[in-house]
């Protein structure tokens, strides 16, 4: 059998074996050891030098070296707080940027904004590479199952060339369009989610105070048209039991909504409910701090914001 020519930037198609994965918090972590699971070999790195541990014991190799893991991986998963996080990743000297050998498509499934997103696909492109935003839901356990809901936005050629890797990481999986249009679309999710979490909340506390346990009523909620997400999994799993321990906390989904709030403002989309919820969750933060999980707004035994 004849030896397999290696991977260049002019044969991009050839089987992805390594993914590096950047970010091994509850998200990353759980992604890798999803792909873990799928066979690759997988690479981790974290600026947390403590996360080794756990990256070793989910079988990933932990490379403490940013650099290092981006010039040996085939494809890539970052899994960051912060869009300049995600901007600092690509542009690191040594890095993507600079590598020449094969195409690289990073997979970028942290929530950012879709102006960066398209900025930094750009330049990777320029430099041969690709980009994909791909936001998830799903949390830490669809993560650690394999199970996440991905929104992408991106080329259809380079969602191509990494199929085998989201598949490994996800149960749905929405191409919603070009470079952006992934991010655009997780936010309109969280600003969604951000206000069910208002109002599910104000509407137990309601049901409380005029007598009715809220287990009594989240039941006929659910079986009517009130019912959401929130309702349906949020507070059975979390709220009820007082656990708040979704793995998400309530800075993040602030963070999601103040990028949802300028969104609207950049294109001139006024959201007068969206607005007030949003300053829900701001005037919130003395009660529910942002490391705090985001499922305490929904705390119906909590005296009300404002």
């Amino acid at each position: 059998m004849a030896a397999e020519t290696p991977p260049t930037r002019d044969r991009p198609g050839l089987a992805i074996r390594t993914v590096g994965v950047v970010g091994l918090g509850n998200m990353g972590l759980g992604m890798a050891s999803s792909l873990v699971r799928a066979g690759f070999a997988v690479e981790g790195h974290d600026i947390d030098p403590a996360r080794q541990g756990a990256a070793e014991a989910a079988g990933l190799r932990f490379r403490a070296s940013l650099a290092g893991l981006l010039g040996a991986a085939d494809a890539l998963v970052f899994s960051l707080p912060y869009a300049r996080d995600v901007e600092a990743v690509v542009t690191v000297p040594g890095g993507l940027l600079e590598r020449r050998d094969r195409k690289v498509v990073a997979i970028d499934t942290s929530t950012s904004d879709p102006g960066t997103s398209r900025r930094l696909a750009a330049r990777l492109a320029e430099a041969g590479h690709g980009l994909l935003d791909a936001p998830v839901s799903g949390g830490p356990s669809g993560a650690a199952a394999g199970t996440l809901t991905m929104m992408i936005g991106g080329s259809e050629a380079d969602l191509d060339l990494v199929r085998p890797v989201l598949a490994a990481m996800s149960g749905t999986l929405v191409h919603v369009g070009p470079s952006g249009a992934g991010n655009i679309a997780k936010l309109v999710n969280n600003m969604l989610v951000a206000a069910h979490l208002v109002t599910t909340g104000e509407a137990l506390r309601l049901a409380e105070a005029a007598g009715l346990p809220a287990a009594a009523v989240l039941p006929v909620v659910n079986a009517a048209t009130g019912r959401s997400a929130v309702s349906e999994a949020m507070v059975p799993r979390w709220v009820l039991p007082a656990s708040f321990d979704s793995g998400f906390s309530a800075g993040l989904m602030r963070k999601d909504v103040g990028l949802a709030i300028a969104l609207a403002e950049e294109v001139g989309c006024p959201m007068p409910l969206s607005a007030a919820a949003a300053r829900i969750w701001t005037e919130a933060r003395e009660r529910i701090a942002d490391a705090d999980d985001f499922t305490r707004m929904a705390d119906f035994r909590t005296p009300p914001v404002g």
